[in-house]
């Protein structure tokens, strides 16, 4: 595979909640050996610096200076001891999180070296449905990457000319109560509702209460909410 021209460093400076948007559809490349992996990202999540939900409201330290760097630094983090990835924005502090993805245009060649990666086998759509398989599936590992950035050679983001048609946006996973979590920050492209972290367009939950379905217009120039 041939990978897709990266992505300019002016397109990570924009608010978070406007880049989780446009990184929908966007194609993660990282390059193992002589095979490029390739992951689309179907979910993301938006972190401003002063809501108590995002780790650098918590402070500058060295392992969260990432953020505070400029938009495009790559920041990753243990959860639950493996790694995630998410992306410094436009102001200090704020980052998305690339919350899930699904392989890109693969091959045998490609699932076989991500199964590996998760040492089970899985299906092509749950490969990278979940920050940590994402992540683990690229082999990108928290110490070598935090706080560099896409690197054209080994792993970077390009645009392969595709916009979600139609975009869930919802509150975030696994945030408790007194942390904002009632923010409607978390966007997932609605054709690969499936392959996200958790579908949120189940039938228990109901659309204009637990979710809005926007057009991609809509989503792109949605106000901070508070």
């Amino acid at each position: 595979m041939r990978p897709a021209p990266p992505l300019p460093d002016s397109f990570f400076q924009r608010p978070p909640h406007h880049l989780a948007v446009a990184l929908l559809g966007k194609v993660l490349f990282r390059r193992i050996d002589d095979l490029w992996l390739a992951c689309q990202i179907v979910e993301t999540e938006a972190y401003f610096v002063d809501e108590k939900a995002s780790h650098s409201s918590l402070g500058r330290t060295p392992s969260r200076e990432a953020m505070f760097m400029p938009a495009g630094t790559l920041y990753l983090y243990y959860s639950r001891g493996k790694p995630t990835l998410n992306i410094s924005t436009e102001g200090d502090g704020n980052a998305v999180l690339v919350k899930a993805g699904i392989p890109w245009r693969p091959t045998p060649a490609m699932i076989k070296v991500m199964e590996a990666a998760l040492e089970r086998p899985k299906p092509v759509e749950k490969l990278c449905a979940g920050q940590t398989l994402l992540a683990r599936a690229l082999y990108l590992q928290v110490e070598p990457w935090r706080g560099r950035r896409f690197d054209p050679q080994q792993f970077f983001l390009a645009d392969v000319g595709y916009r979600p048609e139609k975009i869930v946006q919802t509150t975030r996973l696994g945030i408790a109560p007194h942390r904002d979590a009632h923010l409607p920050y978390r966007f997932v492209d609605a054709a690969h509702v499936r392959s996200a972290t958790r579908n949120p367009m189940t039938r228990q939950k109901v659309a204009g209460v637990d979710y809005h379905l926007l057009s991609y217009e809509q989503a792109i120039r949605l106000e901070r909410a508070h």
